[in-house]
């Protein structure tokens, strides 16, 4: 008994204690906010205005290039000026107890937690829209329960220094909408080109369906049909709280809605801010990056970008008889992962498809994919650069039989030989051998990300049949030119806030997802001028040692080149968006002269790097006629192994047969 009363002794007095520090802390946290944000709340101007600052993007030369979230024009409206539908649209859907709750709402704070307990993180946040307005206004959108407490504390002295109205006035005249504006008034004249006292119900459902990701939602630069989806979703929200009707919710359901033309984007490398943008929205938020004033330190480098897009749009001009319209290209640093440069087509502002990123678009790629086959054969100890394959009419399975490019046949080939020259019927065997999952699972590893399901693809993956981003296959070219070491594509170098400090830094770190001997091997056929001349002549020779492979895909609707030295990457593709057809273009001679335009610029002061030899890697003189090696003297032909690989048999050179003497 007396060991019970201990236990209960020892329990009561460890509890009293741990709720003295709980409680302290709690009090220590309010006094502490309060006291820093005091002055903060002392007027409606400092509360709406203190953290609008924009998002500035600078290239790795700290010169700046583009800048988004720039406030217009900062018109604040009295509320008398916004419409009630306006209102009742913003309540609706962000806050349907905001007349009655002191600022915060228990009930929203407890489903919350069960929601994010349910999701095991902090995913919803219960949100009230006074707390809002001090996330906004004066926090960060830090997803812990330490802001959120905070958030609470200031929400509720918001309540008591403000009036409902005065709230809601200043939300609506801060918050951000998308496109730049922040407010109702120039979210109004952005999208509608009108005052926010004229809105109509049918607008102002769809601006207050913009709020969660307006950037994303946006009707002029984002996805229109979602947009659509999330302005039914605030009339059905409104109907149900019974603010509009039956009749005005089914006319403003059936409302066409007129947008203002846009100015669109007339800063540089349009394609690449927006894609560092939706990579700060995915990590901080939107509202956060709107409203921090971040400095974003990115990896591209504008003279670099401005040579690229000339390039670009000049070889898709040469090309334009022959029914090409657009093209792409992107430049990576293979030791760091940076994208030094991105086109993602040649203009912005063609309104068929400047604005599709054409970096990022999965298109199929044709030949340029047998090198990852070929690196799983080399992987899987397979097959060798001198195993002999058979290029002949061959049918696999049933009925499946490939043609080369030029519809001939070469009897037998080295593995290099085939790679080298990209004929199909020997790549095919390759696949064959390895097996489809295998060769998923190796363009995975080296970065592929849109591979599905192998039992989605045949022995054609080999030709070049999945569709993949010309920025995957690029940064997985990048795995061969670093010696099997593979860093995800960056593009943000560092971020620094409004008040200097540093909220992000880059530092690579590669991953080893393929032996060095087996990117040599790749790296060796890929570079081999002397054996590719055999189909490609000198069309893919630059004057620097390169690695390099082109695609092509069947009725030339896409035109592939991807190539590499140790110290850098190029990435280049033309076609069509829309997928049609040009005219007999294939990889060689619609992407290549794009390649090397841009091999040649940026390795110019570069001195000649050449692919170092592992040392789990040993040449051989080999016959030509069968790819075994010598066991004694030299041949015409040396070549390349990985210990453990080499033929158990020889080759025994033929004698010639000595020519009779004439008597």
């Amino acid at each position: 008994m007396k060991l019970i009363l201990n236990f209960f002794k020892t329990y009561s007095q460890n509890f009293l204690f741990a709720f003295i520090v709980v409680l302290a802390t709690v009090t220590f946290i309010s006094i502490s906010t309060y006291i820093y944000f005091v002055q903060d709340l002392a007027s409606k101007e400092v509360i709406m205005d203190r953290n609008d600052s924009g998002l500035t993007l600078l290239d790795r030369n700290d010169r700046p290039f583009f800048i988004f979230y720039k406030a217009k024009h900062k018109v604040f409206i009295p509320l008398s000026e916004i419409p009630i539908h306006t209102q009742h649209a913003v309540i609706a859907v962000e806050d349907k107890d905001f007349y009655t709750h002191p600022g915060f709402s228990i009930k929203a704070i407890i489903r919350s937690l069960i929601l994010n307990i349910e999701k095991k993180d902090i995913v919803y946040g219960g949100s009230t829209i006074t707390q809002q307005l001090v996330k906004n206004a004066l926090l960060t959108s830090d997803k812990s329960f330490f802001r959120k407490y905070q958030e609470v504390i200031l929400a509720e002295e918001i309540e008591r220094r403000y009036t409902k109205n005065e709230i809601l006035e200043m939300y609506l005249n801060s918050v951000y909408f998308g496109e730049g504006a922040f407010g109702i008034e120039e979210a109004s004249q952005t999208y509608f080109g009108k005052k926010a006292k004229n809105l109509t119900l049918g607008e102002s459902s769809l601006l207050t369906g913009l709020l969660p990701s307006p950037s994303k939602l946006s009707p002029l630069n984002g996805n229109k049909n979602l947009a659509k989806l999330k302005q039914s979703y605030v009339l059905k929200e409104m109907l149900d709280a019974k603010y509009i009707s039956e009749k005005e919710y089914l006319l403003a359901e059936m409302e066409k809605l007129t947008f203002k033309p846009t100015n669109d984007i007339n800063y540089k490398a349009p394609h690449f801010a927006l894609m560092v943008r939706d990579i700060l929205i995915e990590k901080f938020g939107e509202e956060r990056i709107s409203r921090s004033g971040f400095k974003v330190k990115t990896t591209i480098d504008m003279n670099w970008q401005e040579y690229a897009e000339n390039s670009v749009r000049d070889q898709v001009e040469k090309l334009k008889n022959s029914n090409v319209t657009n093209g792409a290209a992107v430049v990576i640093d293979p030791k760091t992962g940076e994208i030094k440069a991105m086109v993602g087509s040649i203009d912005w502002y063609n309104n068929n498809f400047g604005k599709v990123n054409m970096v990022t678009t999965p298109r199929q790629t044709g030949s340029a994919f047998k090198p990852i086959v070929y690196a799983a054969g080399f992987e899987k100890q397979i097959i060798t650069p001198s195993t002999v394959l058979k290029d002949q009419p061959t049918t696999f399975g049933k009925d499946y039989s490939p043609q080369n490019y030029d519809r001939k046949f070469r009897g037998n080939v080295t593995a290099r030989r085939a790679l080298a020259n990209s004929l199909n019927v020997p790549s095919v065997e390759v696949l064959s051998k390895v097996g489809v999952d295998k060769a998923i699972d190796m363009g995975k590893r080296l970065g592929i990300t849109t591979l599905k399901d192998p039992s989605q693809y045949g022995l054609s993956l080999v030709l070049g049949t999945a569709e993949v981003k010309l920025l995957d296959l690029t940064s997985a070219y990048s795995v061969f030119a670093n010696n099997g070491y593979r860093n995800n594509p960056v593009s943000i170098l560092s971020i620094t806030d409004k008040r200097g400090q540093t909220v992000f830094e880059y530092a690579p770190n590669p991953e080893l997802v393929l032996s060095p001997e087996d990117t040599f091997l790749i790296s060796s056929i890929l570079s081999d001028n002397k054996t590719r001349a055999e189909e490609f002549g000198d069309l893919l020779n630059i004057s620097k040692p390169a690695s390099v492979k082109t695609g092509t895909t069947e009725d030339y609707k896409d035109s592939w080149t991807v190539g590499y030295t140790p110290s850098l990457v190029v990435g280049a593709w033309v076609g069509n968006n829309d997928n049609k057809p040009m005219d007999n273009i294939a990889g060689s001679l619609g992407a290549a002269p794009i390649w090397k335009s841009l091999m040649e610029k940026f390795l110019e002061k570069k001195q000649n790097e050449e692919f170092e030899k592992p040392p789990g890697v040993i040449s051989l003189y080999i016959c030509r006629e069968n790819g075994l090696p010598l066991k004694d003297g030299t041949s015409d032909l040396k070549e390349y192994f990985i210990e453990g690989t080499v033929p158990s048999q020889y080759c025994i050179p033929k004698v010639p047969t000595p020519t009779p003497t004439p008597r």
